[in-house]
């Protein structure tokens, strides 16, 4: 059998275990096994990695434990305004929507620009448009309400401040999920979605749906899904600099992975990790955080879950 393999990942930050109970963290791995084991049953099957990275996200963003889909954080306004992009590694197609509200499963949606319109990303009221003409899903308000994501917000809102997910401290909170995935055929692909930052104006979008920066593939190279501050990985241009670094200087995945996230991002501040695989199958799970949600499953191997730095 030829190499499979899938990894995921459901956001970053100063993930430590005094910051979860003992039934959160059982909950956290037990939506990452589930994610990582489904997509992987899909390449089992013969189906292509875009089947798996999005069936992987849309079980991530189905969980209210995960900043994406159900579990979006409130804007300043208390809406969910969510981000989502989707790429081949084999035609280099991609597909993206950034502040799309209601809609139930982003990715799906980002999947639908790709392979039903002329266009890489579209955003707000018509990125909601096209996809009540695709006849993808939208859910009420009330399906988006979490009552944790409530209470941040609630800090927050009389304020000027914005909040990233996962952490105890409001500046560190990265919140984002996504996977990336090769198939039998040996052809990667990447998918990413996010509910962007608790009390964020002005429409803002991260790195989730910009090809290059927070979501790439290439089946020449590798398929990443990044997560963190999403101002520094747009500044970086961190996915597609991870794929530069294999395809013109030589490096390994995991050498090119170590030298953007370790390096290069944490020399002007950027804090975060990415997941990646390449058509061999091989797997990188870098973050520079105290924590990363992840997954991975390679072939016929145990599936690895991983939250704090040690495991």
């Amino acid at each position: 059998m030829k190499n499979i393999a899938i990894a995921l990942h459901g956001g970053a930050g100063t993930i430590t275990r005094a910051a979860l109970t003992a039934e959160q963290e059982k909950a956290y791995r037990e939506a990452l096994r589930e994610a990582a084991e489904a997509g992987h049953r899909l390449l089992q099957e013969g189906k292509p990695a875009l089947d798996a990275v999005e069936l992987a996200v849309v079980l991530l963003e189905d969980s209210p434990l995960f900043n994406a889909g159900r579990g979006a954080v409130f804007t300043k306004e208390g809406k969910h305004e969510m981000d989502a992009a989707i790429m081949c590694g084999r035609t280099l197609e991609a597909g993206a929507v950034a502040g799309v509200q209601g809609v139930r499963n982003p990715v799906t949606l980002a999947r639908a620009v790709m392979q039903h319109s002329e266009h890489v990303l579209l955003s707000g009221r018509g990125a909601e448009e096209f996809a009540r003409d695709q006849g993808i899903p939208f859910a009420p308000e009330s399906y988006f309400f979490n009552a944790f994501r409530y209470r941040q917000w609630s800090e927050v809102r009389d304020s000027d401040e914005f909040m990233l997910d996962h952490t105890e401290q409001p500046e560190k909170k990265f919140g984002t999920v996504g996977a990336v995935a090769v198939d039998l055929d040996g052809n990667v692909a990447a998918a990413t979605s996010t509910g962007g930052m608790t009390n964020k104006r002005y429409g803002r979008i991260g790195d989730t749906p910009l090809i290059g920066a927070g979501t790439y593939a290439n089946n020449k190279t590798c398929a990443i899904s990044c997560t963190g501050h999403g101002e520094f990985f747009m500044r970086a241009v961190v996915a597609y600099d991870v794929s530069c670094l294999m395809e013109y200087r030589g490096y390994t995945l995991q050498q090119a992975c170590d030298e953007v996230v370790l390096h290069k991002l944490v020399q002007f501040g950027g804090e975060g990790g990415l997941v990646a695989v390449n058509a061999a199958g091989e797997v990188a799970l870098p973050f520079n955080s105290e924590g990363m949600y992840r997954a991975s499953k390679k072939s016929s191997e145990a599936t690895f879950v991983g939250i704090y730095k040690e495991g």
